[in-house]
């Protein structure tokens, strides 16, 4: 299941932030350490909460949270499009959570967003990421070098899309 983020979840989200710091890394930038504090956390979600690009959702899973998705860079007008970042607790890898957590992000960017396409990449080697997104029916469709600055250098991506197909 997910749901917004609320600021009474970021003290158990910096938590298993923290209890995955190592397993997160090589998938992540580069990040502060105080990204890993209540503070740092409270200052994501105010600023996602202050502009309307960004949506972010803590994965639950048994009443715990067991990672974040997010809806990000979300543009409106003939675009209609956004990006999709996730990640699950180690301990919740290749049990489908992740899979479950991307179907209803993406039923939420195309529903209630009305959202025409949802975005993301991974890294080349990122197969289990790669497979939760061809499990949702997204599309390979190009591959970006050198696309984003990843545990410490420009990293090339794999990009999938998935499309609305109502109209409008």
């Amino acid at each position: 299941m997910t749901r917004a983020l609320e600021e009474d979840d970021i003290p158990e989200l910096v938590r298993v932030l923290l209890a995955n710091r190592a397993f997160l890394e090589p998938w992540d930038p580069i990040r502060e350490d105080d990204y890993y504090t209540v503070e740092g956390q409270l200052d994501f979600l105010r600023t996602a909460r202050a502009g309307s690009t960004t949506i972010p959702m803590v994965i639950v899973v048994d009443g715990r949270i067991g990672g974040r998705i997010t809806l990000n860079n979300l543009v409106r007008g003939a675009f209609q499009s956004c990006s999709l970042g996730y990640w699950v607790a180690q301990d919740l890898n290749g049990k489908g959570v992740a899979t479950a957590a991307v179907g209803h992000a993406v039923r939420h960017a195309f529903g209630e967003l009305g959202l025409h396409r949802v975005e993301a990449g991974t890294l080349v080697h990122n197969t289990g990421s790669q497979r939760v997104l061809e499990r949702n029916g997204f599309t390979r469709y190009g591959l970006a070098p050198r696309y984003l600055w990843i545990a410490g250098r420009w990293q090339d991506h794999v990009l999938f899309q998935k499309l609305n197909d109502r109209p409008g």
